[in-house]
């Protein structure tokens, strides 16, 4: 499969759009999201019972790009929207380019028996299991924009794993063991061309050859996944015996 993927993404990235020059496709590749979104197609694949197990009914879960839970909060205008309608929740999403999670659905009222539809308001979020952002370079500030999302999404989701995952790196490698990001996987081993290199084919063909995506490395994420998935969060029956809580 990664075989496959590394022709595929070559043969977009360098035969059709840098080869043949197409202009619109280079030019709009970054507001398509072309690189990483074939990474996230990917990923949806590898969700598959005979690589990871235990995710029971596939129907049932959100998997692939979506929003996450980050968090949830309470603004009533006053004391009289608390008695004439259920209060509104004020709910922070974030967009993941993968997630694996489960859809929740809520209703919210002041009054013990809502009869009427404005008495009560409800929706839905979903809380991630596993989300893990895309990224073809990773910079520093990438870095740091991603340590903010993994610690918003944690504290909505405490048992949630947040991933990165890189195909070229354009920073000094830091510990995310100083953040709440639990891992970046580095798809190709390879740093980031330097400008002047970024546009000359050749180039461009000699790195993806020395520097394919990694199929250990995807495997190292997809064993990440299955020991989220086989994870036990907090099993009460077990705390006394175990002699912890987790």
């Amino acid at each position: 499969m990664v075989d496959l993927l590394n022709q595929y993404k070559d043969g977009l990235e360098v035969e059709m759009i840098m080869k043949r020059q197409s202009r619109f496709l280079w030019r709009q590749r970054g507001q398509l999201k072309l690189e990483s979104s074939i990474i996230e197609e990917f990923l949806i694949k590898l969700m598959h019972p005979d690589i990871i197990q235990g995710l029971g009914d596939v129907t049932q879960v959100v998997i692939g790009p979506a929003k996450t839970y980050m968090s949830m909060s309470f603004f009533p205008a006053g004391a009289g929207e608390l008695s004439e309608k259920g209060i509104e929740p004020v709910l922070k999403e974030k967009d993941m380019d993968f997630m694996i999670g489960k859809k929740v659905f809520y209703r919210f009222s002041t009054s013990p028996e809502p009869v009427r539809k404005k008495a009560f308001s409800e929706g839905t979020f979903t809380v991630s299991l596993v989300a893990a952002e895309c990224k073809t370079n990773l910079d520093k500030t990438m870095f740091q924009e991603a340590a903010g999302t993994a610690a918003r999404l944690k504290q909505g989701s405490p048992s949630a794993k947040y991933f990165l995952l890189v195909e070229y790196l354009d920073m000094v490698p830091e510990d995310p063991r100083s953040t709440e990001i639990d891992n970046v996987f580095l798809l190709r081993h390879a740093r980031r061309l330097n400008v002047d290199k970024r546009d000359v084919v050749e180039e461009v063909e000699n790195q993806r050859r020395g520097f394919p995506i990694d199929h250990e490395v995807i495997w190292k994420f997809i064993q990440e996944i299955q020991a989220a998935v086989n994870a036990t969060w907090l099993d009460q029956s077990e705390v006394l015996r175990r002699g912890s809580f987790i």
